[in-house]
């Protein structure tokens, strides 16, 4: 465990997502005001229909407002709100270790890094349904291969991050997809960042998960394969040209043979078909190079960014900004 009076020269912030978490809130935000008393507890509500706000209040938490619906809007708004040195981001529902918060915060200074990630080792078999321990192995599988092999839980919600991660971030985001496109920022800037295993507990008795398996899964899957677009144009569009390069020449050979042999054309129809496939595969692959181009630029702009905001150094550096 690390000692708490490292932390003296920072800024802390713990910003927690709530909907709906009435029978948990208090206990996050205790839990927390314990483990790094310093500390300031956000939690901003998103729209819960139960007494979430009160619970938060009355346990001494700041409590703010977001109205759009999602978790990446609350995200969003967070990161916009509050400004500090560190930020805790954990979910309301009590599932995480909150005395782990000041080891996770130490690997951040002590190793310079922008983003540490608690990954969860589950307590009891009842804190992790099979459903979605299954969806993040595969997701986290999918990530790793499009864009490299750095995380074992790119879904966990307890994450610790540095000023200059949390100002260069663009959050797009709406809903439960958001905890990709956070990983993927850091992959693709190439920030330094490490995970740490964390205990991760069962809901209490009452306490239901706002995590859909299916339509959820198949939400944060779509955004794994638009940040590959968005951020791999060229690998994306190179799969397309392959694919109908050779859906064309299927479809074309026969009749380049045919012509070949006897100089007809007998389908032509078919002749259109090839050569139009063809034409959209080269199509893609302008497309691809074009894109590249202007992802590369997009990119440089958010690393210039990400460098404006200073490093998370020594507590005194920091103390005197």
């Amino acid at each position: 465990m690390a000692d708490i009076n490292f932390f003296a020269g920072f800024r802390i912030a713990v910003l927690v997502p709530c909907y709906n978490e009435e029978r948990t809130i208090a206990d996050v935000v205790r839990g927390f005001r314990s483990a790094l008393p310093q500390a300031e507890i956000y939690v901003y509500d998103n729209n819960s229909k139960d007494g979430t706000v009160g619970a938060a209040r009355a346990a001494g938490a700041v409590v703010r407002t977001e109205t759009l619906q999602g978790k990446g809007n609350v995200v969003r708004r967070m990161f916009a709100d509050i400004d500090a040195d560190i930020y805790v981001m954990v979910d309301g529902d009590n599932t995480y270790h909150a005395p782990s918060a000041p080891m996770l915060i130490k690997k951040l200074t002590d190793d310079q890094l922008d983003m540490v990630v608690g990954a969860r080792v589950d307590q009891e078999q009842a804190a992790y349904r099979p459903g979605h321990r299954f969806g993040n192995k595969m997701l986290t599988g999918f990530v790793a291969k499009l864009f490299g092999e750095r995380f074992k839980d790119i879904l966990s919600g307890y994450r610790v991050f540095s000023r200059r991660y949390v100002k260069s971030f663009p959050a797009l985001a709406k809903g439960f997809e958001t905890e990709t496109e956070l990983t993927v920022h850091a992959l693709e800037l190439r920030m330094p960042v490490a995970e740490l295993p964390t205990p991760y507990g069962a809901r209490p008795e009452g306490s239901a998960s706002k995590l859909n398996t299916y339509r959820d899964g198949i939400r944060i899957l779509l955004q794994i394969l638009r940040l590959f677009r968005e951020e791999r144009p060229l690998q994306f569009f190179l799969f397309w040209f392959a694919v109908l390069v050779v859906a064309s020449l299927a479809v074309g050979t026969p009749i380049v043979v045919e012509f070949l042999r006897t100089g007809l054309v007998p389908r032509l129809p078919t002749a259109v078909l090839a050569t139009g496939v063809m034409l959209l595969a080269f199509l893609s692959l302008m497309s691809g190079l074009i894109l590249d181009t202007v992802t590369r630029g997009r990119r440089e702009l958010r690393r210039i960014a990400y460098l404006a905001v200073p490093a998370t150094g020594d507590p005194q550096g920091q103390a005197k900004r």
